[in-house]
């Protein structure tokens, strides 16, 4: 009996002691705005938008403290400052604050071989937790998209403002399962079979009305496009708190290089994390065709690959990218460039005649922009971001190229590479007057416009 006893007064010990932890965290608030970034070392754009997001509330509210959550245990205020400087040109006004998350893995996709949405989603919540019971602030601000977290934050007490890159789950992916194809977040194994996509559907239907009912409790939410912003709209249901805010571009420093570029070695250039939605292997594939149709006369390009590696995992798909260079004969011609600094990559983007970028309904696609300021004629996939908001006709003049299969990529590099100087100038110059509507002045405008009316609310 003394067991049992001592059992149940540890487990009742443990469960008073939540209630006890939210009822401190909310009597103890911070005057801070919290970023729960858990990957800041992630080289994307979600990260230039936590360093400009960042940057703008220390502009708009310098009383505040600017208190960076994050897994990486080498971050400090010092080195992430240096870093936002260095990786993506951002200078803050003063070094944020850090707390040190301890339980990242619960939201690492390795953790969960099956249920993946839901068990880093869940997995997010306890990360949440952790970070808010270290320091619990007045305006929580999630910009790496773990809306389950956002329940948790209103009990704490905090304001809830959410940057949202894309949604969890959208009805796009559910139409995938619904038609049985393969895609990076759908298996082959489970597209082939008619029940196991019947219960996926089944498991995506849950989720949807979970994911939600969580979103709905942000005060404010940004979305980076309008694809994005029509997702968000149907599943959180919240259209008066939803401001479509497009995340910022370094447009100024990029349209600064001249437009006329060195082509005695034509460079097409791609940027995208090494992650298996960006489909780095369908450029590889198109690049390798596109060269294969050349006439042997003309100058013979070459493809630049720049990305950051997050983990383990990336760093395998990038060695299996170099693998099937080989395979493809094109080894040569292919260049990679991992975690380089921006200043390197501005080199890379001046001197490169066109951009690519493979990824289906790519929410916004930071990159293409970066390509049109830069003069870079993009190539990029027809859907989503860049079909919705970016690759637009300007004055009534293309700007770039929109491709979906491998036989369309190969034709718009084979184009790019084969037409007259002055065309691709003319496409260039359009392009880049097109891509001065996503600038990072506007993104801190915008910015600052959807977070007042929160941020002068008394608490």
């Amino acid at each position: 009996m003394m067991i049992i006893y001592m059992i149940i007064s540890a487990l009742l010990s443990k469960i008073l002691r939540i209630p006890i932890r939210m009822i401190s965290g909310r009597k103890n608030r911070k005057n801070a705005a919290g970023f729960f970034h858990p990957y800041t070392n992630d080289g994307g754009g979600g990260e230039r938008v936590l360093w400009c997001a960042v940057k703008a509330i220390q502009d708009e509210r310098s009383d505040l403290d600017c208190v960076i959550y994050t897994g990486d245990h080498d971050a400090s205020p010092q080195s992430l400052m240096a870093r936002a400087t260095d990786r993506f040109g951002v200078h803050l006004i003063n070094p944020p604050k850090v707390v040190h998350l301890n339980k990242r893995k619960w939201i690492e996709e390795a953790t969960y071989p099956r249920f993946t949405m839901i068990g880093q989603s869940l997995g997010s919540v306890y990360l949440c937790w952790e970070a808010l019971c270290k320091l619990t602030p007045l305006y929580y601000f999630d910009t790496s998209g773990y809306a389950f977290t956002y329940p948790l934050a209103r009990i704490f007490g905090c304001k809830v403002i959410s940057y949202t890159h894309y949604p969890t789950i959208s009805s796009d992916m559910v139409s995938r399962v619904r038609s049985r194809s393969a895609l990076y977040n759908n298996d082959d194994f489970i597209a082939r079979s008619v029940w196991l996509s019947r219960c996926k559907i089944i498991y995506y239907s849950i989720f949807t009305w979970l994911y939600g009912f969580v979103g709905s409790y942000a005060h404010i939410v940004m979305v980076n496009s309008s694809w994005t912003q029509s997702h968000i709209v149907k599943l959180w249901r919240i259209p008066e708190r939803t401001k479509r805010v497009y995340p910022p571009c370094d447009t100024s420093s990029l349209q600064a290089l001249p437009l006329e570029r060195a082509i005695d070695v034509p460079a097409i250039i791609s940027v995208a994390q090494f992650r298996p939605e960006k489909a780095h292997p369908l450029q590889l594939k198109a690049f390798a065709k596109a060269i294969s149709q050349m006439d042997p006369g003309l100058p013979k390009p070459k493809l630049q690959l720049v990305g950051s590696c997050r983990n383990k995992g990336d760093e395998d798909r990038l060695q299996k990218l170099k693998e099937m260079a080989v395979e493809l004969k094109v080894e040569n011609d292919v260049e990679f460039h991992k975690n380089i600094m921006y200043r390197d990559l501005v080199k890379l983007l001046g001197a490169a005649i066109a951009g690519i970028h493979t990824m289906t309904d790519e929410h916004f696609g930071i990159s293409v922009v970066e390509f049109m300021a830069a003069g870079a004629v993009p190539i990029a996939h027809n859907s989503a971001g860049p079909k919705m908001d970016i690759v637009l006709e300007e004055d009534g003049q293309k700007t770039g190229f929109l491709a979906e299969s491998l036989d369309e990529y190969a034709e718009a590099i084979l184009e790019v590479l084969t037409m007259p100087e002055t065309k691709r100038l003319e496409i260039a110059a359009a392009a880049r007057k097109q891509a001065g509507r996503f600038s990072e002045q506007k993104f801190y405008e915008d910015f600052k416009a959807s977070v007042r009316p929160i941020l002068c609310q008394t608490s």
